[in-house]
């Protein structure tokens, strides 16, 4: 059987605490169903946070796969299909830097960042079928209060770039009434702002003990948040580039899956002489 964390009624759950977030901010999570479950019968109790270990111990060839993957489409795009003289990898690659500048050296929009962070978890709470009851958002933090939580719904802020999204999704909503082509330019540097700004602050976020994180594993969350990430960029570099398809990618991909088969093969088959002699 597989434990699970139970939330009791009238007792308000501990996320509600807040953790610190970094020049006296506070930031609280989501907080976890307040209805009480039925009780669960008595027998072998197994923590989700050892099965989730264990998975993410096999996710790890899928990152290094993935990982693989991406860098070696990604130099070959730069090198042979001169990826890097388009206007979508400079202006990309401008909003980035700007944004990089403004994180280093200016006040870091601390505000912009919690209510981004809350949102993400009432969005995908609403995803997953969930219901907020209470949305909270100011300068000494902020948090939800859900009927739902999962490691999809904890760790969204850590993988789900929002400000990206809106960015894109707002472009596309006036490509309906209006002529937009001509800020296609303005929206890779947007985009690259954006997706500059969820890289920082979730590079920052994660070594300050994050709840989010502890609650399903602090292992298993960093590698679930690094996949899925990866995912999201790769997918980006394939929209970005008129030489890489998703069906290119898909092969690099197979090829690399089927070097790494090929490897574990091998060293399984040497595994067993070396056992035999």
């Amino acid at each position: 059987m597989i434990c699970d964390k139970i939330s009791k009624m009238n007792r308000r759950s501990p996320m509600l605490r807040g953790r610190k977030l970094g020049r006296g901010v506070k930031v609280a999570p989501y907080v976890g169903p307040t209805t009480r479950r039925a009780p669960q019968p008595s027998g072998v109790m197994v923590p989700t946070r050892w099965l989730k270990f264990i998975f993410a111990i096999f996710l790890l060839p899928v990152c290094a796969i993935a990982t693989q993957t991406f860098f070696t489409v990604f130099a070959r795009a730069t090198m042979t299909q001169r990826l890097w003289a388009g206007q979508e990898f400079w202006f990309f690659s401008l909003g980035a830097v700007l944004w990089l500048i403004a994180f280093i050296g200016l006040p870091r929009p601390i505000l912009l960042y919690v209510f981004g962070h809350e949102l993400t978890h009432a969005l995908w709470v609403w995803l997953m079928g969930g219901r907020v009851s209470r949305f909270r958002v100011g300068r000494d933090g902020g948090h939800v209060v859900t009927n739902r939580t999962n490691f999809w719904i904890a760790l969204a802020p850590y993988f789900f770039p929002l400000y990206s999204i809106l960015a894109i999704a707002i472009y596309g909503l006036l490509s309906i009434f209006y002529n937009v082509q001509p800020y296609g330019r303005l929206l890779y540097a947007v985009i690259g702002a954006t997706w500059a700004f969820h890289l920082t602050f979730t590079c920052w976020m994660i070594p300050k003990n994050q709840t989010d994180l502890r609650d399903h594993g602090t292992f298993f969350s960093l590698v679930v948040i690094y996949l899925l990430n990866l995912t999201l960029l790769s997918a980006m570099l394939i929209l970005s580039s008129p030489h890489i398809t998703f069906v290119s990618f898909g092969a690099d991909l197979a090829k690399n899956i089927g070097n790494f088969a090929q490897w574990m093969a091998d060293l399984t088959e040497r595994f067993v002489q070396g056992a035999q002699h």
